[in-house]
């Protein structure tokens, strides 16, 4: 039987109640709570006293009917069938940072290990469509914090998101999904291995909507200052000028939260979020030790890697090119960018004068092998970080 309801928890079924309650949201919850002096005193209240607390109709009607309740049972059941958990704020496993905020969620549901909601992590966020540098920086800097043993907390969009989580899944570490759907419903559908992948290394998947909650643009916002909230701060890798990636910092500065940001090359429209937050104060990131150092001491104190990097510390994010190769490596290398892609024939007839095909063919493979650079589809290439 699945751990639906820890024990610990003493008015989950009325925290998830007032969740589900029409008309009522997390501020108002918490309101009548205090108005009436505990969520259980909520449910013994008529109608009236209901209605005379300044909620809707709707919802007063729902609380004093018992529908909220018969609500809140039915999902409990529904929850346990997943063998998923819903916590509520009273609940020892919520994250502590997550009540420090203006709006915390009533309850969350989680899927996955719910240890990790409480251990220090970063938020790393950026753009549905990064450039080839985009998803290198992430999946490097995903790899490298979580190698440390930083919780990696995104939001499983596609893009920079997928990236971090595929960074911290390469280095064999934890992270964490925020939904902006159930946490029954991944969006989007081609991120459901992933999402098994980060629950198989201990990581998981939370949401504070209910089970069945499709992919509506409102929510994505919305679970925003949850990504924020959640870490110890948020790092920016690639956001235009007009994206939810602006909301997460202007909910990590809200909720006194530290921002990072990676810059980016200036003519490319990616690179105006984190180049204005870097103009605003935002701390440059190129290495994780940019934010490493920058973290609370008892928090790198407290750390231990989770597993040993694969790879040395010169193939750390960089934005430095690697001088240890062979020449014909390192001189295809030169001809490559990472924000943006360069075709093969391309590179041939660069370095026909130079190198023979046979010769710059073997030294693509090599490169590609150790990790240096990509291939993209129709055999273009780019730099790796």
């Amino acid at each position: 039987m699945p751990n639906t309801v820890a024990p610990a928890a003493t008015h989950l079924l009325e925290w998830l109640a007032l969740s589900l309650t029409p008309g009522l949201g997390p501020t108002k919850s918490r309101r009548l709570v205090e108005h009436f002096g505990s969520a259980e005193a909520v449910f013994r209240a008529s109608l009236t006293e209901l209605e005379g607390a300044g909620i809707q109709s709707i919802s007063a009607q729902s609380l004093a009917t018992g529908k909220s309740s018969e609500l809140a049972r039915e999902e409990i059941a529904r929850v346990a069938e997943l063998d998923a958990l819903v916590i509520s704020m009273d609940d020892p496993s919520y994250p502590p940072r997550l009540k420090e905020i203006y709006d915390p969620p009533l309850v969350l549901y989680v899927r996955g290990n719910a240890e990790i909601l409480s251990k220090p992590g970063i938020a790393m966020v950026g753009t549905r469509h990064p450039t080839p540098y985009g998803i290198g920086m992430a999946e490097r800097l995903g790899c490298d914090l979580a190698a440390q043993g930083l919780v990696i907390i995104s939001g499983m969009a596609r893009g920079v998101d997928t990236a971090s989580h595929r960074g911290a899944i390469s280095a064999k570490g934890k992270t964490l999904a925020v939904f902006g759907t159930g946490v029954d419903v991944t969006y989007p559908k081609e991120n459901s291995r992933l999402s098994e992948q980060m629950l198989a290394l201990g990581g998981a998947l939370i949401s504070e909507f209910p089970l069945g909650t499709f992919a509506a643009p409102q929510n994505f916002p919305i679970r925003n200052r949850i990504l924020s909230g959640m870490s110890l701060g948020v790092l920016v890798v690639e956001a235009a000028e007009y994206s939810g990636t602006r909301i997460t910092a202007r909910c990590a500065l809200e909720q006194n939260r530290d921002v990072f940001a990676v810059p980016g090359n200036v003519t490319n429209k990616n690179s105006w979020g984190p180049n204005t937050l870097i103009k605003q104060g935002a701390k440059l990131v190129a290495t994780w030790e940019d934010v490493w150092e920058d973290l609370p001491t008892d928090v790198r104190l407290a750390l231990t890697p989770a597993s040993p990097l694969e790879s040395s510390a010169s193939s750390t994010a960089s934005l430095f090119p690697d001088e240890g190769l062979p020449p014909h490596e390192r001189r295809i290398l030169s001809q490559l960018k990472a924000d943006e892609t360069t075709h093969i024939d391309t590179i041939v007839e660069r370095l026909e004068t130079e190198m023979s095909s046979s010769e710059i063919f073997a030294a693509l493979f090599e490169l590609e092998l150790t990790g240096k650079i990509k291939q993209l589809p129709g055999k273009n290439f780019v730099k790796s970080f």
